[in-house]
């Protein structure tokens, strides 16, 4: 049985209150997200991208804000105006900006304009039917048909405009043709910043409602998660200068044998096999070292990074699984002073490993937190190397060409399950085995992964489930 993301009732509500012109622009803007429906009435269609999962309340205030009722915002959704522009701004859009302009010139023509407009296209569509009651978006459906208009085409629409003297229309679609493949860049997110890949007290399945109408806090949530995701983070880079404003189209070198050294460090030891399966079968030099306590952690990483063979090597890879918490890794010690993950980057920097300056080096972590009143209240590990305080929090990694995925669950998933292996690196490596997930892009695949990890939080208990963050600086493409 297929579970709807809206409520039924709340879609009945809101086709409830639009009239006829207001259907037929939301039917319009919902034209590319259900081709299939193009006959359909509105309900039909919000019923079926329900069902299909194309549906969510941050959605549905979208297309509230694109035919301006904002009542409906405020009264039934509990969402400003200004939050769903904030949104918009920032976010991927659900409508495409062709249907948005199309629509915004719908509400700019009067009736006979648009009788005048169906004229003057009989030149140019002979057999299409011109009803006197017609609208422009109707006009433009008919155009599409016949492949006469497009997102890329539309010079006919221009000329018509031009033809009744409706300047003003022409610049906006000039505003379009000019400022489209700016948008597309800045509405699609290039890379994923601090994404969590779970909403651990969030059920899209059953909202809270109160009194049949959606909660503001269930709504505002959505929003401050799909806002924290997709803003861009502007991040200082020692061995690049600045963070250009997108990552560039060039990729990343990956053909040195081996690709690089893949440095595994499992102190659960549920792991280890499975992880050093998957790298050597893509072509890297594997190195594990299981149960290892602080100091020899301290140790391996200072060794690794000061390997020479790094030169030879196009990238690198660590994995870590430990018991821990947001800010550090326990090993196998029982003091639980704390290993500090912004240390572990740290080592193989271009400063502290000159032979990887310029090449990608991937971290994947996996911590099975420990409650805090679990922990005793001992002082970090005093680590080699740099003598700055570490600072106790994770940020944004400060070197270039890191990828740093971090996956945190609570170590009860652990305790209950002690010789099982972790969902998030078992997903991992299914996906880098598979031949045609291998050809994706990083991002591309820790996507998918971000997907797999948010459908089993959708059906485990809140203890069990996982929370990923990723944050990288990388300036290429990386396959």
């Amino acid at each position: 049985m297929t579970r709807c993301r809206v409520p039924a009732f709340l879609i009945h509500q809101i086709q409830e209150e639009l009239d006829k012109e207001e259907e037929e622009v939301m039917v319009f803007l919902c034209r590319d997200l259900a081709p299939d429906l193009a006959t359909a009435s509105l309900k039909e269609i919000l019923v079926a991208l329900n069902e299909r999962e194309k549906l969510t309340p941050v959605s549905l205030s979208e297309l509230l804000y694109r035919v301006k009722r904002f009542d409906l915002l405020r009264r039934i959704l509990n969402i400003e105006k200004a939050t769903v522009e904030a949104y918009l701004a920032r976010s991927l859009r659900l409508i495409p900006d062709y249907r948005v302009l199309m629509a915004e010139i719908n509400e700019n023509l009067e009736k006979d304009e648009v009788g005048s407009l169906g004229f003057l296209l009989r030149d140019y569509a002979p057999r299409m039917k011109m009803a006197k009651d017609k609208s422009f978006l109707a006009l433009i459906i008919d155009l599409e048909k016949l492949n006469l208009v497009a997102p890329n085409q539309l010079d006919l629409i221009e000329n018509c405009f031009r033809s009744i003297h409706r300047i003003d229309l022409i610049r906006k679609i000039q505003k379009y043709k000019h400022e489209a493949p700016v948008s597309s860049v800045h509405s699609q997110p290039v890379y994923v910043n601090a994404h969590q890949a779970s909403l651990p007290n969030l059920n899209l399945i059953d909202p809270p409602y109160h009194s049949g109408v959606i909660t503001g806090t269930y709504i505002l949530t959505l929003f401050l998660y799909v806002l924290t995701a997709a803003e861009p983070i502007h991040m200082s880079i020692q061995e690049s200068g600045s963070v250009p404003h997108k990552m560039s189209d060039e990729s990343y070198t990956i053909q040195s044998q081996p690709l690089g050294i893949c440095l595994i460090i499992d102190c659960i030891g549920n792991d280890t096999d499975m992880l050093e399966e998957t790298f050597r079968g893509l072509g890297y030099d594997v190195h594990c070292h299981r149960y290892v306590n602080m100091n020899s952690m301290n140790q391996t990483l200072l060794e690794v990074a000061r390997w020479q063979r790094h030169r030879n090597c196009d990238s690198f890879i660590c994995v870590l699984v430990s018991r821990g918490n947001s800010q550090s890794i326990f090993c196998t010690d029982h003091t639980f002073s704390g290993f500090p993950l912004e240390q572990i980057k740290k080592y193989f920097t271009a400063d502290s490993c000159p032979g990887l300056l310029g090449k990608p080096k991937l971290f994947f972590i996996q911590s099975y937190v420990v409650p805090e009143n679990e922990q005793e209240c001992t002082s970090l590990l005093e680590v080699d190397g740099n003598d700055e305080n570490i600072s106790a929090r994770v940020t944004i990694p400060h070197a270039a060409d890191i990828f740093w995925s971090h996956c945190k669950v609570d170590v009860s998933t652990l305790e209950q399950s002690p010789t099982s292996s972790s969902y998030y690196l078992r997903c991992l490596a299914e996906l880098l085995r598979n031949p045609y997930k291998r050809k994706l892009c990083v991002l591309a695949i820790h996507m998918e992964l971000n997907k797999k990890v948010y459908d089993w939080n959708m059906t485990a208990d809140p203890s069990q489930q996982y929370s990923l963050l990723l944050q990288h600086t990388l300036r290429k493409k990386l396959f």
